[in-house]
């Protein structure tokens, strides 16, 4: 199981504890890109801190992987522009 559903799981069966909070912190943080304080994954016990990095990991592969699919996006929108633009146009029949 991935981290970040082992962590909305932790969430959810634990929504008042201070490590779920913690989670959801650091979720509003990353997709938000507001501050967090880093001391409060010290504070969570070894298990929730390492489940803390890993959430870390995967949130910024998937944001690789966003990038590279609007990079992809992009890249295909220029391709199909290429293509369209470099058709002839089509004449009318001379006499």
């Amino acid at each position: 199981m991935n981290a970040i559903k082992q962590a909305k799981n932790h969430i959810a069966k634990n929504p008042f504890t201070e490590s779920a909070k913690t989670f959801a912190d650091l979720v509003l943080s990353l997709e938000s890109q507001e501050p967090f304080r880093l001391e409060r994954l010290y504070e969570l016990d070894l298990g929730d801190f390492d489940l803390a990095l890993a959430m870390l990991k995967e949130w910024r592969l998937e944001r690789y992987y966003a990038g590279k699919a609007k990079l992809y996006d992009f890249a295909l929108q220029l391709n199909q522009l290429d293509t369209t633009t470099a058709q002839p146009a089509e004449t009318a029949p001379t006499r």
